[in-house]
């Protein structure tokens, strides 16, 4: 039913794109000073121990042009396997958005079909994310914020 109270909780707003890097200080210093994107300290982020089971733990950098966030990445290819999940977003990055409500969200992606990889708060305190493929193979993340 168009308009309804369920479809209106299935509102997404855009947080963030994600780009994985070799060198994340070279990439943050790009954003910074070529494209004169905000510092943002990444005390503001708190992150959850990982363990040679769960979570991640490389070097990430933040910057913002006043609305939207770049969250700058240590390329990692065995995240995944690390947490046993079948999706790494740090393989190749992703775009993220952010929800009010994650369970009627994956709800929604269940209904169509769409599997997905729940890291819970594995990779950021605050936040529980899930990442999901688009048709094209690109990693999107949907987030709520749990604080």
């Amino acid at each position: 039913m168009a308009g309804s109270h369920a479809e209106a909780a299935l509102k997404l707003e855009f947080h963030h794109i994600n780009y994985v890097s070799k060198d994340v200080d070279a990439l943050h210093k790009f954003y910074v000073d070529i494209l004169k994107m905000d510092d943002i300290a990444p005390q503001n982020f708190p992150r959850t121990d990982a363990t040679d089971k769960t979570g991640y733990d490389g070097h990430i950098k933040f910057a913002t042009e006043g609305s939207m966030q770049m969250h700058l990445a240590e390329q990692d290819f065995d995240v995944a396997a690390r947490n046993g999940r079948h999706i790494n977003p740090v393989e190749r990055g992703h775009i993220a958005f952010r929800t009010d409500d994650i369970e009627a969200f994956k709800a929604h992606l269940s209904a169509n079909g769409i599997e997905y990889a729940d890291y819970g708060t594995a990779f950021a305190a605050e936040w529980h994310q899930i990442f999901f493929y688009d048709p094209e193979g690109n990693i999107i993340e949907v987030h709520q914020q749990v604080v």
